[in-house]
C-alpha cells in the first residue's frame, strides 16, 4: 500500500507521515529530505542556485522513483501535485491524502521559519498571510484532485489508518 500525503507547507504532511507509517507497520519517506539527501543541497539552496524549474524536474524524478516502492507513506512538498501531472501519477499508484489546513493554521505552524522558506524569503511577516491565501486558492484544484480529503487541525492517526485500509480493500477489492 502506499499513501501520498499532499497539503500546503505546515499541513503536516511529515508529522502525520511518520505516525501514519508506524500505525500502518510501513516505511516513511518525506520527498524534500530525500532530494536534499540525493543532491546534497537544501530546498532554499536548490532554489537559490538552480531555479524553481530545476527544482521541479528533480522533484518529478525522485517522485517517480519513489512510485516503485511498495507499501510506504510519502509525505510531498507543497507544490508536488501542481507540476509534471504529478497528481495524476500519484493517484494512479497509491492513495492520495490532501490535508487541508485553513490559512491562519498554516501561518502559525510556519510563521517562525518562513524565512526559511523558498516562497517567502523576501517578504515581512504582514505580506505572509496573503501570500499564503492567494497561493493555497492557486494550488487547491490540484490538491482536490486527492482520494481522500481530511482537516489538517488536529488529525486522528488511528482513524485515518482505518479510512485508508477501508480504501485500499474497496481499490483492490
Amino acid at each position: 500500500m502506499k499513501i501520498y500525503l499532499i497539503g500546503y507547507m505546515g499541513s503536516g504532511k511529515s508529522t502525520l507521515g511518520r505516525s501514519l507509517a508506524k500505525a500502518l507497520g510501513i516505511s516513511w519517506i518525506d520527498l524534500d529530505t530525500e532530494i536534499e539527501s540525493r543532491y546534497k543541497v537544501s530546498i532554499p539552496d536548490f532554489f537559490s542556485k538552480y531555479g524553481e524549474t530545476a527544482f521541479r524536474d528533480v522533484e518529478h524524478k525522485v517522485l517517480n522513483d519513489i512510485a516503485l516502492i511498495p507499501d510506504i507513506v510519502v509525505s510531498t512538498g507543497g507544490g508536488v501535485p501542481c507540476f509534471h501531472n504529478n497528481m495524476e501519477l500519484m493517484n494512479q499508484t497509491g492513495i492520495t491524502i490532501y490535508l487541508e489546513a485553513k490559512p491562519s493554521l498554516i501561518l502559525t505552524r510556519i510563521g517562525p521559519y518562513a524565512w526559511k522558506r523558498p516562497l517567502f524569503q523576501q517578504m515581512d511577516g504582514t505580506d505572509i498571510l496573503e501570500k499564503i491565501t492567494a497561493h493555497l486558492k492557486t494550488r487547491e484544484q490540484f490538491y482536490h484532485q486527492a482520494q481522500l480529503t481530511i482537516e489538517a487541525t488536529n488529525p486522528d492517526v488511528e482513524e485515518l489508518k482505518d479510512i485508508i485500509l477501508n480504501k485500499a480493500g474497496s481499490i483492490t477489492a
